[in-house]
């Protein structure tokens, strides 16, 4: 019996230090390996965030994950993230992800590191530019857009309204009019089934079964719940296709209406090269790259913003009185008028903190052998940059567990803001659309504090401000109660 136990112990051991030797030389540490199944176990299909710092405590700020048998490293905390973040040998995207397999590999957003992400990146942030990011026509679109949101809220004066399709209607019509040059009523089909598809997608690549399908390619043909994504993808395609068809009937070369124009132009420009990395079959992708990441992160930001400003009415009664000081007189609010409004400043940037929008990025992989905080991590290894660690790390914030605004205040009331705020990223990968994500959060945040009182239903009983996980995370669906304020 003793022998039996003794060899049952050996070989428990055996396997353990068996499975331990996976991990290449000198690799982050992390849990035990298991056949196969790699550490999924170890994580919650459903949301990962909190097993995401458990580990980290065990392991520290750097450490590896085997998803089935794909090797990943898990980026914790402000030092390890900006050494990494801002270096080109974590800029490469992983090629072999449920989410690259949607997107047919097009697009700007999960294009690997190489020639063909950096030409149409160099463009997309030029042609942005030229079409009036930080400029008044920018803030003219943004502003317009604004005013169907008004007539939206007017409409509920005195009762409540469930803003969930409002805002996110708004941010799709905005960066639909940088794309497309046209806006949408509320109940087109267009957005309708755009924001249908995008929604769900989002739901799908960040629950369980993309995990499966990451986990298991031997599962990816398999009629699973996986493939909706699929055909919302085909949905969107033929739409983008569409819309490509009628710009193309309709412009005038050399003078653009808007990006879809400016990205034919270039397509001019290039002619017949053969190694352009210019097609009409990567711009439709392009766009609902850019459409996808300019609506859903937006959104949310702004469904989290009033979420708590409805649930800390002191600080958005403060608020309003600095933006009636501020504004005293003028028929709206510039994105300069920022410069003047330090506490609004610090709530819209603490509403991005807490609100953690895209909590784990968007995956990276490395595109050399290098090293990270003294660890070695081999080219094309999967790395997953954990936000929600940097956004309420000890010794970075103030009240990091809590909503605050003091958190980008100094103690003469200025704004300022902690090298450890990230919610763009930062690095060669940093959002795309930082500039025009920054612009309507203050101008749509300003205006609606302005003409509106929120208040929390009284029927409803206390907030709940547990987020939904998803690509980004999503406040629970809520109704606000709105009031008209008087304002000169």
């Amino acid at each position: 019996m003793i022998g039996s136990l003794l060899l049952l112990w050996v070989c428990v051991v055996s396997i353990l230090l068996l499975l331990k030797s996976w991990r290449p030389k000198n690799f982050p540490p992390g849990p035990i390996i298991l056949p196969i199944l790699g550490n999924i176990l170890e994580l919650s299909l459903e949301n990962p965030l909190k097993d995401f710092e458990r580990l980290r405590k065990i392991h520290g700020n750097v450490y590896s994950l085997y998803i089935g048998s794909k090797p990943a490293v898990v980026i914790n905390g402000y030092k390890a993230m900006k050494e990494a973040l801002m270096s080109n040998e974590f800029a490469g995207r992983p090629q072999d992800l449920f989410v690259n397999d949607t997107t047919q590999r097009k697009g700007v957003i999960l294009a690997d590191y190489g020639t063909s992400w950096k030409e149409h990146r160099r463009f997309a942030l030029m042609t942005l530019r030229n079409f009036g990011l930080g400029k008044d026509s920018m803030e003219e679109r943004i502003h317009g857009e604004i005013q169907y949101v008004i007539k939206t809220l007017e409409k509920s004066i005195g009762s409540t309204l469930s803003p969930q399709v409002m805002f996110h209607n708004a941010s799709s019509n905005i960066i639909c009019q940088v794309l497309f040059g046209t806006r949408y009523e509320y109940d087109d089909m267009f957005i309708k089934t755009i924001v249908q598809c995008f929604t769900e997608n989002a739901k799908i690549a960040n629950g369980p079964w993309a995990m499966l399908y990451d986990s298991f390619p031997l599962i990816r043909n398999l009629p699973l719940p996986f493939m909706k994504a699929f055909k919302n993808v085909e949905t969107c395609q033929k739409i983008a296709k569409r819309l490509l068809a009628e710009h193309k009937s309709t412009r005038v070369p050399g003078e653009p209406r808007d990006f879809v124009d400016c990205y034919f132009d270039e397509m001019d420009k290039r002619g017949e090269d053969s190694e352009s990395s210019f097609s009409e079959g990567q711009l439709s992708m392009y766009a609902l790259d850019l459409h996808f990441a300019g609506t859903d992160t937006t959104s949310n930001t702004l469904l989290t913003g009033f979420l708590y400003l409805m649930g800390h009415p002191h600080i958005q009664e403060r608020c309003q009185q600095e933006i009636d000081t501020v504004l005293e007189g003028k028929e709206k609010a510039t994105f300069n008028d920022r410069n003047n409004m330090p506490y609004m400043q610090a709530v819209i940037h603490e509403v991005q903190r807490v609100a953690n929008t895209v909590p784990l990025s968007v995956p990276h992989c490395t595109t050399k052998d290098t090293e990270l905080m003294g660890y070695s991590i081999p080219r094309g290894t999967l790395i997953i940059p954990n936000l929600t660690s940097l956004l309420n790390e000890e010794g970075q914030w103030k009240f990091p567990n809590e909503f605050n605004p003091e958190n980008f205040l100094n103690d003469q009331g200025e704004f300022v803001k902690p090298e450890a705020f990230m919610p763009f990223s930062t690095g060669p990968r940093m959002c795309l659309g930082e500039g025009l994500a920054r612009m309507e959060l203050f101008l749509i945040m300003v205006t609606l504090l302005r003409k509106f009182k929120f208040t929390w239903p009284e029927e409803a009983g206390e907030p709940d401000y547990t987020p939904v996980y998803g690509v980004t995370l999503t406040p629970k669906p809520y109704r606000m109660k709105i009031e008209a304020r008087a304002t000169e």
